[in-house]
Formats: structure tokens, sequence, C-alpha cells
């Protein structure tokens, strides 16, 4: 199996450290995916972590365009080139929803234009690629660089390394169509306490989600 990574930002720097696969990005190569400008042969898997991931941007075109656009792009690539994808998507596509919400429940972005581009692309994913793989989680860098987390958000999220190693056990195993990719539920407090002692509870924003836990069943059982 020979896989490329697209991006090397927080997550795709740490799926290549991990792995050592080839990866291509805008600071390494000069690569931008809105240019629809693929040139991927010889790889049987491409996994997309690029995002625009300004989560309360008002910048409706950039998360339009790199989240949803290049990404549609991408999907017809691959499908043209008998290629999978796996696509790095968010929890935050689950915000409004039901409490420990499957991946058979239906997803309700927020109010921001990140959710909502993630979510249609997720949905184009779903409905037009012939062979993909779509992990749903959030990843923190580690240790938690902050001095201070709220106590007053919840979900599944976990350090970036930990969620590396979840979505390469995935990949690895060839798995096929929709993840969350998480651990236990905790607050970010919780997850902080982990690797930064000094950090502080606070309170979150009040247009930030408090819950975006997921069912993670789907994924123990997978990669017992």
């Amino acid at each position: 199996m020979k896989v490329l990574v697209l991006g090397d930002g927080l997550l795709g720097s740490e799926i290549v450290k991990q792995t050592n696969w080839d990866y291509i990005s805008r600071k390494k190569d000069g690569f931008d995916i809105t240019k629809n400008d693929f040139n991927f042969h010889g790889y049987d898997v491409i996994i997309n972590c690029i995002a625009f991931t300004n989560t309360y941007s008002n910048d409706k075109e950039n998360n339009w365009n790199v989240n949803y656009k290049a990404v549609a792009d991408l999907v017809d690539y691959c499908n043209n080139q008998n290629i999978k994808l796996v696509h790095i998507s968010t929890d935050y596509v689950y915000t409004n929803s039901n409490s420990e919400v499957s991946e058979n429940d239906i997803p309700v972005h927020g109010n921001n234009w990140y959710s909502y581009t993630k979510l249609l692309a997720d949905a184009y994913i779903e409905l037009k690629s012939n062979n993909y793989l779509i992990c749903k989680g959030t990843h923190k860098p580690n240790p938690f660089p902050y001095e201070r987390a709220w106590d007053d958000q919840w979900g599944n999220f976990d350090y970036v390394d930990v969620i590396s190693s979840l979505i390469i056990n995935l990949v690895m195993s060839n798995n096929f169509g929709i993840f969350n990719v998480g651990t236990e539920f905790k607050s970010m407090f919780d997850l902080a306490k982990q690797t930064n002692k000094n950090v502080k509870p606070a309170g979150k924003p009040e247009y930030v989600p408090n819950n975006t836990s997921m069912d993670v069943s789907k994924l123990k059982k997978s990669i017992q």
C-alpha cells in the first residue's frame, strides 16, 4: 500500500512522523489544493489533511473553496485514478445533534461556515466516492499549550499523537466508510490536565458548542 498525505499541519505532520509516508504541502511544495492540479500517480491511498480550520471565521469563500470545492474535485480525481480517499473531517459536524451521536445519526451543523462546508464535503464523498474513509474527530497539540482550558466543553477529542495512531490503524486495516475517531468522553480541561499540570479551568465562549460527543464503539470494534 503506497500512501500520500496531503498537508503538513498538526495532524498531517504527526501521521507522517509515525509512518514515514510521503507527503506534499503548500509550505514544502507550493501545493494548493484549490487549484485542482492533482498528479498523484502511483499511490493507492490519499489522506487529505488539508482544511481551512479557522473554525469561527466569517470567511465564507475560503471555507467553501478549501473545505468543500477542493474536496469534491479530489473525489472525482481519486475515482478516475482508482485511488482510495481518506478524508479528515471533524466532530463539529455533530454540533447541535444528539449526545453520543453515532455514524448513522443525522449530523446537524453548527452555526459557522467551517462546520457547514465540512459537512457538505462529507456528504459529497459519501455520495460520489468509489472508495473512501471519513474520519471525524478533534485533535490537540501535545502537550496542551494554553494557560486555560474549557471545563464546560465535552467530547471524545484527544491529543494529535493518539488520534493519528487511530487513523493510521484504520488506514492500514483497509477500513471503509465513516468512522468517529476519538477516545473516552471527557472535558477539554480533563484532557489538558493530562499534559499541563498548571492549566486553569475556564468557561467557553457562548458560540462554542458544549457537547460534540460521539459514539466511538464502531472504532473500538475495528481496532481490536
